[in-house]
């Protein structure tokens, strides 16, 4: 049986930044502090490096899940991250999004986050917390992963 991923979207998948440079003043202006309340902006969003190729690598070997928190004030952000899943991950994410505030409430061997929060810090599996100095990139994780299973990257 093979372990269980999670992978969160936000600045792990999907580089939230990204989309800042394609809204207007006025909308930045507007939701200062809150930009992932902006209407459509995770369809803005593009994917951070190397993350589509290692998702799709990491699935050959895990059951893998995206474990994605969706803003509560941005209705369109539920639509919009579904879509992006389909755009870049295509049929190794089929039916593979999971939409939670409460991310300790699924089990599973592996969580790949950037926070502690919305349950993260209760996660009972192995968190790897991606950002940080020991897993900076997508790279560090794929080979920490790898390893674990004893499969060579």
């Amino acid at each position: 049986m093979k372990q269980i991923l999670y992978v969160d979207m936000d600045n792990v998948l999907v580089d939230f930044q990204s989309a800042f440079p394609k809204l207007s003043k006025d909308i930045f202006d507007k939701y200062d502090g809150r930009l992932d309340e902006v209407p459509g902006i995770f369809s803005l969003m593009e994917s951070m490096s190397y993350a589509v190729e290692s998702y799709i690598k990491l699935s050959d070997i895990f059951d893998t899940y995206i474990l994605s928190t969706a803003p509560w004030e941005n209705p369109t952000a539920w639509s919009d991250k579904l879509n992006w899943v389909k755009k870049y991950l295509g049929k190794s994410a089929y039916k593979r999004l999971i939409l939670s505030h409460n991310k300790h409430l699924n089990h599973g061997d592996f969580l790949v986050d950037d926070n502690i929060k919305n349950g993260v810090d209760k996660f009972r599996g192995e968190h790897i917390h991606f950002g940080t100095p020991k897993f900076p990139n997508w790279n560090a994780v794929v080979d920490y992963l790898m390893k674990k299973v004893g499969v060579q990257a």
